[in-house]
């Protein structure tokens, strides 16, 4: 062979080679029900200790701009998963599932010659839509496996130990889905906490039953982060720990009033925790606005391929057959600051445990202002927790002269049209300026900034709400079930 062209081809072998060699592995952990604050190394308040965590931030960033664009669990995950957001995806009520023929994550990495795994819970549907090559369920304390979509078991750490070392030299996907802090709060040392003493972050009413349910999830917050820490020595012990992205992400917020089935921040904010060893700068924080949408482009791009040449399979409003997510990898390696100008979120409440007839919320944030528009704001909404002792017992400090519980108690229920929020002098969305005239210019621009993100998503509010049952994966089956020939 001539002495160049031999050259040339060991170049060609040795440069193919250092890409391969670049190509991280991808571990995703994701918590369940996990409020943004409540990782310590976040800054509270909390009472909770998450010592795992707060290590893992330390040897990475900190993605402290980071959002979900739905407040429940299903729209959430299926969205990191798609990088679409739920209404363009269908997967936007709860319990939902994505529109015929769309693709995921473990589509577009398979083909990239990763191996995929899915550990613990799912939440997503149709199952053929999300093709892991290796599917974990969770066990419970005697070890046994169990296929149910609510079990409260751990992940399985003995077969994900087993997939890392089976999968040898070949890059994996491995997303691991807890199912903590979800409620009911089962898990943890309770006895760390004093009701009386716990902190009471200042969104909530500072009740008994408050501080009672705080110390439960708090308890469950510390088991979630035991989790990562062993998920974390796993990496480590099985010496892939320098050649994988490790990416933390608290899900939405927990089940409380203005968190979870909201879109204030408690709802829809996320902790999120990127570790790359040598890529990404140690002890960081990025204030970038980013969502979960923008994390499988990353991944895809990261892995070696173009996410802007892929046809999702789920076209938007305009015919674009693009990721509403894009590659935010220039925020991973600190070289910028600034990703996108707004992020969106919604809520659709039908559906939902205890839920109303149709109460569909969509927002637009910045990094200073919030809008956010109630879709149905002459309908009561209600939850899972309406009735619960909680919220009762809000009612009960409301009407005994507790002006701030009596506000926030009828506060859930019942919301105006429009809100808006000045997030850097009021963190806690807890003052309304929607009226104010002082602050119609800010109103506009998130409306227009608004309308034309639900335009490109084919979302048309309040009719898009009242067929919300059509995409739950459950009530389709069961109508289809009674009624052979609906086909719909």
């Amino acid at each position: 062979m001539n002495r160049f062209l031999r050259l040339a081809l060991l170049l060609s072998l040795a440069l193919t080679a250092r890409a391969e060699e670049a190509r991280p592995n991808f571990v995703i952990f994701i918590a369940d029900d996990l409020t943004w604050h409540d990782v310590a190394s976040f800054g509270g308040p909390t009472s909770a200790a998450t010592p795992h965590l707060d290590r893992l931030a330390g040897e990475g960033m900190r993605l402290t701009g980071f959002f979900s664009p739905a407040s429940v669990c299903s729209p959430t995950r299926q969205a990191l998963l798609t990088g679409l957001y739920p209404v363009r995806s269908g997967a936007y009520p709860n319990h939902a599932e994505v529109r015929a023929g769309t693709r995921s994550l473990p589509h577009y990495l398979g083909e990239l010659g990763y191996r995929t795994a899915l550990a613990g819970k799912t939440h997503f549907d149709p199952k053929e839509s999300y093709p892991f090559d290796v599917m974990m369920p969770m066990v419970g304390r005697d070890g046994v496996a169990d296929q149910s979509e609510n079990d409260d078991g751990d992940p399985d750490f003995k077969r994900i130990e087993s997939f890392i070392t089976e999968t040898g030299d070949q890059p994996f996907l491995l997303y691991v889905a807890t199912h903590e802090p979800h409620g009911p709060h089962t898990k943890g040392n309770r006895s760390r906490f004093d009701p009386a003493t716990v902190v009471v972050p200042p969104h909530l009413v500072d009740t008994p039953e408050t501080r009672r349910y705080l110390v439960d999830y708090y308890a469950e917050v510390e088991y979630m982060d035991a989790q990562v820490g062993a998920l974390i020595d796993l990496v480590r012990q099985t010496g892939r720990e320098d050649d994988t992205l490790f990416l933390f992400v608290s899900e939405q917020g927990n089940s409380v009033p203005m968190g979870k089935w909201s879109c204030y921040d408690p709802g829809i904010r996320v902790a999120a925790i990127a570790r790359w060893p040598g890529r990404i700068p140690s002890g960081s924080a990025n204030p970038a606005l980013v969502q979960y949408v923008d994390v499988l482009p990353t991944l895809i791009a990261l892995a070696g391929g173009n996410p802007a040449a892929i046809d999702t399979g789920c076209p938007d409003a305009h015919g674009a057959t693009g990721f509403d997510g894009r590659d935010m990898g220039d925020v991973l390696t600190g070289q910028t600051d600034h990703f996108r100008d707004y992020v969106f979120a919604q809520h659709t409440a039908r559906g939902i445990n205890n839920g109303p007839e149709a109460y569909g919320t969509r927002a637009v944030r910045d990094d200073r202002w919030k809008l956010i528009v109630n879709l149905q704001p002459t309908a009561t909404f209600s939850s899972a927790i309406s009735r619960g002792a909680m919220l009762q017992s809000w009612q009960r400090r409301g009407e005994a002269g507790d002006r701030f519980a009596a506000q926030h108690h009828a506060r859930y229920a019942r919301r105006p049209a429009v809100e808006l929020y000045d997030l850097q002098s009021d963190p806690w969305e807890l003052a309304n300026v929607a009226d104010d005239p002082a602050h119609l210019t800010n109103r506009q621009r998130l409306q227009t900034a608004l309308e034309a993100w639900m335009t490109q998503q084919g979302d048309r509010g309040d009719e898009t709400e009242r067929e919300a049952l059509n995409h739950q994966a459950a009530w389709r089956r069961a109508r289809n079930a009674s009624n052979p020939d609906n086909h719909l």
